[in-house]
């Protein structure tokens, strides 16, 4: 692993945003796979095999492309563009905050997708990913700035190398990052919007409106931006590189817990505890940390 990881460093720039697209899928879709698999031995069923993703994934990709208009699938393209684009970013150890804002784009045309079609259902889906939006992206942008305020630096090559884990000087960043990132993963008790579980759903929300080859580019973009996800809990650990691989995989596991034991939230209580959460740990910890520096 320790080899992996010093091959990927000695990638130029360009490199490291090609491998990122290339390999993000399969990670990404692997994870999916090891979801499910794991949410089903918590509900005592056998599950599906942690391939089934990309089986899913190719079974869309083939079957007949329809769109209620032209406008529908042009936004979920570029929801799927800035994705990528924003990962990319990460991974080439760009700027974290140009990271941030690219990947809010990409929900931002997501959510034109849902709201240029007619159906009520899409549009009930649309709205409530706009809350989730509102409760989750100030948080992710303390994220950026608490990195800021320990390395004095917005690449996230730089604040790769920082020699000490960022967790020990921002504990109450790293909290509300976790709190927010059940709504960025799609996990219950915050998945108003859209659930990743079909079972949990009458009428899939968000994407009520897709189908066929464009439902499989909204799953696979999901796992360009789960992979980015773990990418950013890994730099609070990036110091001990092993640990923060480990670490990043046991958050995700621990979100899986989470989603197997609590019931939905409703919208107001998703937004009020998300912003309290980020006010309180959060702004707490860089306000601490700037009068201390």
């Amino acid at each position: 692993m320790t080899g992996i990881i010093e091959m990927y460093q000695s990638l130029g720039l360009f490199e490291r945003m090609v491998a990122f697209v290339l390999i993000a899928p399969f990670v990404g879709g692997t994870l999916a796979g090891i979801d499910r698999k794991l949410t089903a031995r918590m509900q005592g069923r056998v599950g599906p095999p942690i391939r089934q993703p990309f089986f899913d994934a190719l079974k869309l990709f083939q079957k007949e492309r329809i769109a209620v208009n032209k406008f529908q699938n042009v936004n979920i393209v570029l929801f799927s563009v800035f994705t990528m684009f924003s990962g990319a970013l990460f991974f080439a150890g760009a700027d974290l905050l140009l990271t941030v804002f690219s990947l809010a784009l990409a929900g931002t045309f997501f959510i034109l997708g849902a709201f240029c079609v007619g159906s009520p259902y899409s549009h009930l889906g649309a709205e409530r990913e706009l809350i989730q939006i509102m409760a989750c992206e100030p948080m992710v942008i303390l994220v950026a700035v608490g990195m800021y305020q320990v390395t004095g630096s917005f690449k996230v090559a730089e604040i790769a190398q920082h020699p000490a884990p960022l967790l020990l000087y921002l504990p109450g960043v790293f909290a509300g990052f976790l709190y927010i990132l059940t709504i960025k993963l799609r996990k219950s008790p915050f998945d108003l919007s859209m659930s990743h579980h079909a079972h949990q759903e009458i009428v899939r929300g968000i994407t009520t409106e897709f189908s066929g080859p464009t439902l499989a580019v909204i799953e696979v973009t999901h796992w360009y931006e789960n992979v980015l996800l773990m990418g950013i809990i890994y730099l609070f650990f990036a110091a001990s590189p092993l640990v923060g691989l480990a670490l990043s995989l046991g958050t995700y596991f621990v979100e899986l817990f989470i989603d197997n034991n609590y019931a939905r939230f409703k919208w107001q209580l998703t937004l009020f505890s998300s912003w309290l959460f980020t006010a309180v740990a959060a702004v707490t910890n860089i306000i601490v940390l700037h009068v201390a520096r």
